[in-house]
């Protein structure tokens, strides 16, 4: 089937945007392929469309379990058989994913790289039928990178078993010795990569420099209206601002890792109905949101890198109207920003102790402990042995990525149910607004009967429009009638030893893991302070697109800085770069004008440019189709 046609029937719509279709065709003719798509670029139609062409499973790569979930439910809802495997899941649940993957159940198989430290796992996937591998946030990679994954270097050995199946890496956050460090890493039969421009034409990047944080926050949500996301470092923070705020009668909720998966959901969705204007939120929040009218983002701390800080900034204005990312900063962040360096990358000795001290805490003896996961309370284990938390947790990042550990700092683990009465006998103890909760468990739990099953309240809330809590409340009511038992998800941090226990004088840091991150880490640290601070005359838009090796045509007109110039944006200018963008797509393709890529552009100025431009016969409107003349 042609791609433009799987398209249509499966997604509705009539073509591809932006470098969809280069993308899509240089996987189908078999070349590796790395695409660098800005956030709300459509990636995953890039190897959604390719896969359902060809023969096989398409095996995809993310570290996010929350999006995993919300991808195969939404390709389930398109009649498209999708399954994922992710470190949540019981031993035997993984090995029936498996199979049925061998036995070509499904069309995508998403996992997460962890798995790939299986033996057992590597033998069930190598027999699986594979069309390509898609690598999902491919930037975790780099191990300088700014979300290094230690598990992602894993990925490439698995192109053994699959020889002659290309490799789609996707990224929306690389600069150019990035992009050379995932072909490299990824063994790339060539260089191959395809871009789009990071370039917002409809945002303005504005930096403000303010005695008072909290006075300048206050005057920018009154300034610009509309839904607002308000990122700041650490979850203490994101709670007290959204209190004072809530208390100052603005509508703000919070977001952090910390937080249940229920209370995560719920926030969010009452964010995203507009039920609730402001999200306060850490670095955690926005991998994965499906908003396109946020009119602001507010920094209330500066980002750790410019990477960071474009990602987060660019959840502003996706719909293709006026949007502004603004950095707040009161002229302290360097000092601030020495002592997160100092508790990112602590000394060897502090590692050391760290090591030995974990291991007595978990109760690993010499020479045991391989493979055996422990939950970690950090709380108890600081006050027990004196520690910071944020030195600690920089401790427990270098011990993963030199291989002792695993650290997850928030093990998500999902729920368990198991209903101990019959049907009709639990039936009949419902309230009339609980059955519809018990229904879909029924419907989509098979063996709740026979024991204990993974359940995953996100969906179920989805299903039935019920809140995290009233679900927890109807379950925990059940369990206290000995109706079910009910085990809810924990949600603590977990560490796996990947080693027997050792000495701590035999702890190395490779040169790789300590030295040379930290340096890298430093610089990334410097360019966002230099973005921050310098008394330039460059236009922040520049800035940041130098940055990712991208050289713009022009200043932006709408940053700081070149409103301090005078570089007012001009009308004309913006009307004349969106009549040559809207001509570039219909000579691809005929479209209807709601189908046109407005990534960038001044959306209110759509209207009259295709009146001018229909006016003056470069384009005609067939129905209600636009055809380039």
């Amino acid at each position: 089937m042609e791609y433009r046609s799987i398209l249509q029937q499966n997604w509705g719509f009539d073509d591809f945007r932006g470098i969809q279709r280069e993308v899509i065709e240089s996987i189908g003719a078999g070349r590796d392929t790395l695409a660098l798509m800005p956030t709300g670029g459509g990636k995953s139609i890039t190897f959604q469309v390719p896969a359902l062409a060809m023969k096989g499973v398409c095996i995809v790569f993310t570290p996010l379990i929350s999006l995993m979930k919300d991808q195969v439910e939404g390709l389930k809802k398109h009649g498209i058989k999708a399954a994922f495997i992710n470190s949540h899941m019981e031993h035997e649940e993984v090995l029936t994913v498996l199979e049925n993957s061998i036995f070509g159940a499904y069309k995508f198989l998403y996992i997460s790289p962890e798995r790939l430290s299986s033996r057992v796992f590597l033998e069930k996937l190598r027999r699986i039928k594979v069309s390509f591998i898609t690598v999902d946030e491919a930037h975790c990679i780099c191990q300088w990178g700014y979300d290094f994954r230690p598990s992602y270097l894993d990925i490439a050995k698995i192109r053994e078993f699959f020889p002659d199946r290309p490799v789609l890496a996707l990224t929306a956050t690389a600069t150019p010795s990035v992009v050379d460090e995932i072909q490299r890493v990824l063994c790339f039969g060539e260089r191959n990569v395809l871009s789009m421009s990071f370039e917002r034409r409809n945002l303005s990047y504005l930096v403000r420099r303010e005695d008072n944080i909290f006075d300048g926050m206050l005057r920018e949500l009154d300034s610009v209206s509309g839904s607002c996301i308000i990122y700041a470092r650490s979850r203490r923070k994101c709670y007290e601002l959204a209190k004072q705020l809530n208390d100052m009668g603005y509508a703000a909720t919070y977001y952090h890792a910390g937080l249940p998966g229920l209370k995560k959901s719920e926030h969010q969705e009452r964010w995203r109905r507009d039920e609730i204007r402001i999200m306060v939120a850490t670095s955690a929040f926005g991998m994965g949101i499906d908003k396109p009218d946020v009119r602001l983002v507010l920094h209330v701390d500066i980002p750790d890198s410019i990477e960071a800080y474009f990602q987060e900034a660019g959840r502003a204005g996706r719909d293709g109207k006026r949007a502004y990312a603004i950095l707040l900063t009161d002229g302290k962040e360097r000092l601030v920003s020495s002592r997160r360096l100092a508790q990112q990358f602590p000394t060897l000795d502090y590692v050391r102790n760290v090591y030995e001290l974990l291991c007595c805490f978990l109760g690993i003896a010499m020479d045991d402990g391989l493979f055996v996961t422990r939950e970690l309370n950090i709380d108890r284990f600081c006050v027990t042995y004196g520690f910071f938390p944020t030195s600690l947790v920089g401790a427990l990042d270098l011990l993963d990525k030199a291989g002792y550990i695993e650290f997850r700092s928030e093990d998500d683990a999902s729920s368990r149910l198991r209903i101990d009465v019959s049907r009709d006998e639990l039936l009949r103890a419902l309230f009339p607004s609980e059955e519809r909760l018990v229904l879909s468990v029924l419907r989509r739990y098979g063996g709740v009967f026979v024991d204990y099953v993974y359940i995953d309240e996100d969906i179920l809330m989805r299903e039935t429009g019920l809140t995290a809590d009233s679900i927890y409340q109807t379950f925990l009511r059940l369990s206290q009638m000995h109706l079910i038992s009910f085990i809810p998800r924990k949600h603590l941090p977990c560490v796996t030893f990947r080693t027997r226990r050792i000495d701590k004088e035999d702890i190395v840091l490779p040169h790789g893991i300590y030295e040379e991150r930290r340096s890298h880490y430093e610089r990334r640290i410097e360019a966002m302070l230099q973005y921050a601070y310098a008394e330039s005359t460059e236009c922040r838009s520049r800035m940041l697109l130098r940055y990712f090796g991208e050289e713009a045509e022009q200043d932006c007109g709408c940053c700081d800085v070149c409103l301090r110039k005078g570089a007012q944006p001009q009308p004309e200018d913006e009307k004349e770069a969106l009549r040559r963008h809207i001509l570039t797509q219909l000579q691809e393709s005929p479209r209807r004008v709601y189908e046109l890529d407005l990534a960038g552009m001044d959306a209110s100025l759509l209207e009259g440019v295709i009146d001018r431009m229909r006016s003056d016969g470069e384009i005609i409107l067939d129905g209600s189709v636009l055809r380039a003349c």
